[in-house]
């Protein structure tokens, strides 16, 4: 039996942190989904179990100032992406700009010296995963998911994830029905 699962990785980040603070005993406050304010000193030896038990999921402190801007404009992307809802209309620079409180030119020049690519790649990739997995659930037509992620045209949607993943919408689509009906018919 093969089960879509559907998840908030939101939710599911501040999970993991409250988990692994419970189980280290620190009396803690959560800022949002990625800052924890702990309420006490904290021994090293406490510091480093923290961070291991964290990195199992991927997940890490962030100690530098760049490395720190750069973890607020992904998540920024991220929280913008994966909205409920349609992607804003407005300018992604703006959106990013009032989110952190850095000028847009500032913001680009930081996050591609830190992650070596740009924040419009960056953006590229979350909206094609995110349309990959709209596709997958087979609940909206390709017009419909290049509206929801805000493409001027379904043209510019159909280009764009073909440039990214190499296949055109309708391969994609072809192979998930293929995968299915594999998993129900294996022999």
């Amino acid at each position: 039996m093969k089960l879509n699962i559907k998840f908030d990785i939101n939710t599911f980040c501040k999970r993991i942190l409250q988990d692994h603070l419970e189980k280290l005993a620190l009396p803690y406050q959560l800022l949002g989904y990625t800052q924890v304010e702990i309420k006490e000193n904290v021994s090293s030896e406490k510091l480093k179990e923290f961070n291991a038990g964290l990195s199992e999921y991927g997940i890490e402190v962030v100690e530098n100032n760049k490395s720190i801007l750069v973890q607020k404009i992904k998540n920024a992307i991220i929280e913008m992406v994966y909205m409920e809802d349609k992607l804003p209309v407005s300018k992604i620079s703006s959106y990013l700009a009032d989110k952190t409180s850095h000028r847009y030119g500032y913001l680009s020049n930081v996050f591609a010296e830190v992650t070596y690519t740009s924040i419009e790649n960056f953006i590229i990739l979350h909206r094609i995963e995110l349309a990959k997995k709209l596709i997958t659930f087979d609940e909206l037509s390709f017009t419909e998911i290049a509206h929801k992620l805000n493409y001027s045209s379904l043209a510019h949607f159909c280009t764009q994830f073909k440039k990214t993943t190499g296949l055109t919408l309708s391969a994609f689509k072809r192979i998930i029905i293929k995968r299915r009906e594999t998993v129900r018919n294996p022999f």
